[in-house]
């Protein structure tokens, strides 16, 4: 079995949307289990809340979310992002453009000073997203 590093996004309710959503744009498997499945009780108003999600795209990625319950603490912030990064334009420019609607461009896809394209953005969930087109070297 071969190690995995992916991001897991926590957030307050609205994980199933917000997992649901990303596999509408990446594709791929997605597994979502809930509090309730895993006999998880001690949040009896959660039972339907995400407790684990993971999301296995074609081409390999994995991103997962979860639902932290009201009970704990969750700080959200500018301090996680996710970062895609490839050579497929065509994919990536689609995923950026998917995940931008309902959200906050913060820098528009285009072609950065070090040669390849880059994008900024925040979707709908308040996830920030960080898209690089590998390019050519500037001249």
């Amino acid at each position: 079995m071969s190690t995995v590093l992916c991001p897991y996004i926590n957030l307050r309710g609205d994980a199933r949307d917000a997992v649901t959503f990303y596999h509408s744009v990446f594709g791929g498997e997605l597994t979502i289990s809930t509090f309730g499945d895993y006999g998880i009780t001690d949040w009896p108003d959660q039972l339907d809340k995400v407790m684990h999600s993971r999301l296995v795209t074609p081409s390999g990625m994995v991103l997962m979310v979860s639902d932290v319950p009201e009970t704990m603490e969750l700080t959200f912030g500018d301090s996680m992002s996710v970062c895609l990064g490839g050579e497929d334009e065509a994919d990536l420019t689609s995923w950026y453009e998917r995940l931008s609607e309902g959200g906050e461009v913060r820098v528009p896809l285009s072609k950065a000073p070090w040669g390849d394209s880059f994008g900024e953005l925040r979707d709908r969930f308040g996830v920030r997203w960080l898209v690089n087109i590998a390019g050519s070297p500037a001249a």
